[in-house]
């Protein structure tokens, strides 16, 4: 043989592809049986290699596997679990139908120890709501709430009664993206906060990332909650709703073509403001809100889907006052299977934030908001067994009004005047792999490289040495500087440019079949902020991009976890250590106005922030008792240096508590079921009050008596405790009818607990003395639903 290298090559190619072809694929795509709806994060399990994998976004899985005979367990929460034999000795696709285990009452129960993926998945600091159990949750006023469901996971609180937006990890509001089906939503809350957006019906998935954040998001530096609305059932017309205390809502879903197309149409409304007028009371508020999402599968390789949702608020008082603010989003998406082992799907996402303040006793309108394009190109790319990756593009071009202010009459002598619209341009690019380096160790690896362009404007300040703020020493405070001059640009000009890599890491340490340790790394950027005066967001915040003066929040967080499964995850223990740092946190000089200002940049200073904490999550996951016990013990601090040896910085150039930090959070999650009609659930809550500012002193100037303020957020408000009950009755069903009921009885703060929202402090006119003024929202607050299902 004269070249014994050449045959050895030869041979082995053909030994290594004929091992090659010894592994096939399976995939296909779960739905629910009754209804023909896809299912997220189904486990598929083969025991007897213990292997496995689960469904994406949009029901579909793929997994290859050596040529041989297997047991195949698919489960799902709530759904009976399917088994069978496979011979798994080509490629094929293999769809399967879960059926609801309420409905299957003869359901075959696999008991067989098999591996746990959430155990063994990479992916930690996620928690993940059914709507089910959101709506056993009491909450004020007997309105399901999804905002207010996360908020008794660990981690997530909100600065207090009322307030809207949540806080995660000790980070602000605007620091959380919120997804629904894809599009941005930036302001998550009906009638300031008492509701938030999402209707629970309508909602098919939802997951809060609060760490080990994988790189197909971004944007954002707290947090990310996703949520998926249904698609619609497309076998059979179906209709549910409730009528509450305060609002109803009705969903109706069906099939456009049986077993191919479907929609949905689910409306809500708050109706309280009917009632007003039988009491001469001639002031309104009231929301609705339309969701809607048609889908058809064009053939097995393709499928689309038009998804939307419209939401208003209306808040008047007589004639003198009108408040209406709102989201719209629309999505169009395209799914497309190139093979059995690359999925992909194309979105074009339209997403508004719309604003209008009428003050008539004033006499004029203001109207501002944000809007964006959304283009979006992502792939999963299941190469092997071990190895998954995700992959991906994703561009948005933003418009921000910051303000329109126009004269309501003529007399009212308002002259018009047009705060200056802003646009930005954000791309990114981003890899992720999921790679199972040994029976024991899964890691999961990304990067994301964003850009953002700040786009050309009309006005532009220019300040000496680009300070937009400057320091008075005489006075020792902070004062806007004054511009030298303006610049004018083209809309296609670039003002400033930033460029960032954003790598991401997370893995799991298998201890045993029951246990595991986890730890993630994330770096986040933040290219867009939300200017406020108060510690929650409210419709009148503004959203304000990075540029010459602002620049983009950076964050670096770790994590690390121990996670375990009990009696074969009848209970489960999630014990979880965090720190993170975010540089260019903005701040504010002291008597900051943000409303209508057209150089925010004259009050903005960029400063750090930083929070850590541990977090406990213990679950009992079936029986007829449920539940979970959180608890967070956690720290959130920001801190503004001078930026000369001669300034002062805020708070002294000290670290202080910002509004969201909560040093204790306990919240404790239950539900039993008494029996098949009736059931039980209760919450209860207990956590440090909300740092405040009060006044260590006063003086007096022309006979008024004026507080003099300490340091910021040094205090607190007492602290805040509640226990909420409800009990849910389902009737009998009648016989040869598919009408299904229930009736939710619920008590909000039980032992009436007056917890404080603020303590203003002020002078009795009367006495002439000082005084404190406590004000608590709500004491106790019974209700009554009443909801049904056709």
């Amino acid at each position: 043989m004269k070249h014994p290298l050449l045959w050895f090559l030869f041979l082995s190619f053909f030994v290594c592809k004929s091992i090659a072809q010894e592994k096939f694929t399976l995939s296909g795509v779960i739905t629910e049986e009754t209804s023909n709806e896809t299912l997220i994060g189904v486990n598929i399990i083969f025991p007897e290699i213990k292997a496995g994998t689960t469904t994406n976004e949009y029901g579909f899985y793929s997994i290859t596997l050596p040529k041989g005979n297997y047991t195949i367990t698919i489960s799902y929460l709530g759904y009976s679990t399917v088994s069978e034999t496979l011979n798994l000795d080509r490629n094929y696709t293999k769809n399967f139908s879960l059926q609801n285990a309420l409905e299957n009452l003869d359901a075959v129960v696999i008991t067989e120890d098999i591996e746990k993926l959430s155990i063994k998945k990479p992916q930690m600091s996620v928690n993940k709501l059914t709507s089910t159990t959101i709506k056993e949750i009491p909450v004020v006023l007997g309105e399901s709430d999804i905002v207010k469901a996360i908020t008794l996971l660990p981690g997530v609180t909100t600065v207090g009664e009322g307030a809207s937006g949540f806080n995660v990890r000790g980070g602000a509001a605007d620091q959380n993206l919120i997804l629904l089906d894809e599009a941005i939503i930036y302001n998550s809350s009906h009638l300031f906060g008492l509701f938030s957006v999402f209707n629970p019906d309508a909602i098919k998935d939802l997951r809060l990332y609060k760490g080990g954040i994988p790189a197909r998001y971004g944007g954002r530096v707290s947090s990310v909650l996703d949520i998926y609305q249904k698609e619609g059932n497309s076998k059979q017309f179906h209709a549910n709703g409730g009528i509450g205390a305060v609002s109803s809502r009705l969903l109706v879903e069906g099939p456009l073509k049986k077993d191919s197309g479907s929609f949905l149409f689910g409306g809500r409304s708050s109706y309280a403001h009917l009632f007003l007028p039988l009491f001469d009371i001639e002031n309104v508020a009231y929301f609705y809100d339309l969701n809607t999402k048609l889908s058809y599968k064009i053939n097995d390789r393709n499928n689309i889907y038009l998804s939307g949702y419209f939401g208003r608020d209306v808040f008047s008082i007589e004639d003198s006052f009108e408040n209406i603010y709102g989201n719209t989003v629309l999505n169009f998406r395209w799914n497309h299977l190139f093979s059995d082992k690359l999925f992909s799907n194309l979105s074009l996402i339209y997403s508004d934030y719309y604003y209008d303040l009428k003050l008539s006793f004033v006499g004029f309108e203001w109207v501002s908001g944000i809007r964006n394009f959304n283009f979006k190109y992502d792939f999963k790319h299941y190469l092997s067994n071990k190895l998954k990756l995700q992959y991906g593009l994703n561009s948005i071009y933003y418009k921000f009004n910051p303000g329109d202010i126009k004269p309501t009459s003529e007399t009212s002598g308002i002259n018009p005047f047009k705060l200056t619209d802003k646009y930005a341009f954000e791309n990114a690019l981003y890899l992720d792999a999921e790679h199972k380096l040994s029976n024991n160790l899964s890691v999961s690896y990304g990067l994301r490289l964003s850009s953002f362009l700040r786009l050309g404007q009309d006005e532009l300040n220019v300040y000496d040495n680009n300070e937009a703020v400057v320091f008075n020493d005489n006075l020792q405070i902070y004062e806007a500087a004054n511009p030298i001059a303006t610049e004018t640009f083209e809309r296609s000009d670039v003002i400033e440019n930033f460029l960032n890599f954003e790598p991401r890491f997370s893995m799991a340490l298998q201890l045993n079949t029951n246990s595991s340790v986890k730890a993630s790394y994330n770096k986040m950027y933040q290219y867009l902020h939300l200017l406020s005066n108060t510690n929650a967001p409210t419709p009148l915040d503004i959203w304000t991009p990075s540029g010459k003066y602002i620049k983009p929040q950076s964050l670096h967080q770790y994590a690390i976890g121990y996670f375990k499964n009990f009696k074969n995850n009848l209970y489960s223990l999630e014990i979880e250590s965090f720190y993170k740092t975010i540089d260019n946190r903005i701040d504010y000089i002291d008597g900051a106005d943000l409303i209508a200002n057209n150089a925010i940049e004259q009050v903005i200073l960029n400063g750090q922030a930083r929070a850590y904490g541990l977090e406990f999550l213990i679950r009992k996951n079936e029986g007829k008792f449920k539940g979970w016990l959180a608890y967070t013990l956690s720290k959130s601090e920001q801190q503004t240096k001078g930026r000369t040896p001669t300034e002062i910085g805020i708070n002294n150039g000290e670290w202080y508590r910002t509004p969201f930090d909560k040093t204790h959070d306990i919240s404790l999650t239950t539900s039993y079921n008494w029996s098949d009609r009736l059931k039980l659930n209760a919450n209860f809550l207990l956590q440090t009050g909300q740092p405040v500012t009060f006044p260590n002193g006063q003086y007096e100037y022309n006979g008024i008596n004026i507080p003099n303020f300490g340091l910021r957020n040094e205090n607190r408000l007492p602290s805040y405790n509640r226990l909420d009950l409800s009990v849910t009755y389902e009737p009998k069903q009648k016989k040869k009818k598919n009408w299904k009921s229930q009736w939710v009885l619920s008590v909000y703060n039980v032992y009436n607990r007056k917890n404080a929202a603020s303590i203003t402090f002020g002078q009795n006119f009367d006495t002439g003395l000082n005084e404190a003024t406590r004000l608590a929202l709500f004491g106790v607050v019974p209700s009554i639903s009443y909801n049904f299902k056709l």
